[in-house]
């Protein structure tokens, strides 16, 4: 299914600030937050999209990507998740928005008081393609050193089922809640308990294998399916392969950077594909066919007699698909007559007898002296 246009979502032009970007979302998530809307799934979907939607335009470098590459550049095409978020992982990374809003009768706006769940780092790699790769779409294999969850204690930390127990200060919320009295009336606040760091759960005896710390460093094979289209620094980004998050939390996400190798015969430009074809002077003169390269094998054209120097041959559909999906670029074949720099005696005589003829005179077209009129006046 096709994603929707993020700036459509919430409703905002693309030259939004940062501010209106943020004012727009938290409305959209007043809107459609699940305790307001009980038992109402439509109003989850949208939940949902809003915060995907806010996860990219409120971050300076995805919403650069993505005005750039679309969905693609952020994770939203073909096995890129750039989105897939749960309601966890929604309060999870914008509880701070919904922190301000506690005074509109949402509840804890998180059903449950949601724990503070940490996250894993993200890793960079570089994955290099060539241009049938790009053209055509491909999968990798990636052998990764990474931090993963700990198979021992199943990545909480502590020894056995009787290696922790419940956080006495927060009674296993991770929040520590205070109500304060004011002018305005009874003000209700939470905050991240300092006594587990917002686990709820305190470590009495730690895992052998990976200290206490939930996660160990191992290596881990990670395929990654990459849509056709992608450019030279596009950056993908897969959701959860990243490095595992200590003691449970999120796992980070897999930057994929995009390096494009040069075709030994084709030059990318955009979507399209330029072939530079040298014909001799006989046959640009009385045509010729020729063989060209493209990225799914050879195609033969005709080049027509009296054909040009400088002359483009265009074959539509040839080049690169649209990384979001509009279409095919072209193959560009650009004509060049081929002259040679040393001829035989008996070559010259047949040149300067040629020459003599009016065919092999230079007769400019109307529409050639009004490009060089063009070009003239720009000096004068």
């Amino acid at each position: 299914m096709t994603k929707r246009d993020y700036y459509e979502i919430l409703e905002v032009p693309k030259s939004a600030s940062k501010e209106e970007i943020k004012k727009a979302y938290r409305k959209k998530a007043i809107q459609y937050h699940p305790d307001k809307n009980p038992g109402d799934h439509t109003a989850e979907d949208k939940f949902k999209e809003a915060a995907e939607a806010y996860e990219v335009l409120g971050d300076d470098n995805k919403r650069a990507r993505y005005d750039q590459f679309g969905h693609a550049g952020v994770g939203g095409a073909d096995g890129f998740s750039g989105g897939g978020m749960s309601m966890d992982d929604i309060f999870s990374h914008f509880g701070d928005i919904f922190g301000d809003l506690g005074g509109f009768g949402f509840g804890s706006f998180g059903r449950q008081q949601s724990q503070r769940v940490s996250k894993g780092a993200n890793l960079r790699v570089k994955v290099r393609l060539n241009l049938q790769e790009i053209a055509q779409g491909t999968e990798k294999k990636l052998k990764l050193k990474k931090y993963i969850s700990c198979k021992s204690c199943g990545g909480t930390g502590a020894d056995g089922n009787n290696g922790y127990a419940t956080c006495s200060a927060c009674n296993g919320t991770g929040q520590v809640t205070r109500i304060s009295n004011t002018m305005l009336g009874r003000m209700q606040t939470s905050s991240v308990c300092g006594n587990c760091g917002g686990t709820g759960k305190i470590i009495t005896k730690k895992c052998t294998a990976c200290y206490g710390e939930g996660i160990v460093q191992d290596e881990e094979l990670v395929a990654i399916k990459i849509p056709a289209g992608v450019a030279g620094g596009m950056q993908l980004n897969v959701s959860g392969r990243g490095n595992a998050a200590r003691r449970g939390g999120i796992n980070g996400d897999l930057i994929v950077v995009i390096e494009e190798e040069a075709h030994p015969e084709l030059v990318r430009d955009g979507n399209d594909l330029i072939y530079p074809l040298f014909v001799s002077i006989p046959d640009a003169i009385v045509g010729t066919a020729a063989e060209i390269p493209t990225v799914d094998g050879k195609v033969k054209i005709k080049v027509d007699p009296g054909t040009q120097p400088g002359k483009i041959l265009r074959l539509r559909g040839k080049g690169i698909p649209d990384v979001n999906g509009y279409g095919k670029g072209d193959l560009l074949v650009t004509v060049n007559v081929w002259i040679p720099k040393d001829i035989s005696k008996d070559e010259r005589s047949i040149l300067e007898k040629l020459n003599t003829s009016k065919n092999f005179q230079p007769q400019p077209t109307q529409e050639d002296k009004n490009f060089f009129q063009k070009v003239r006046n720009l000096f004068e």
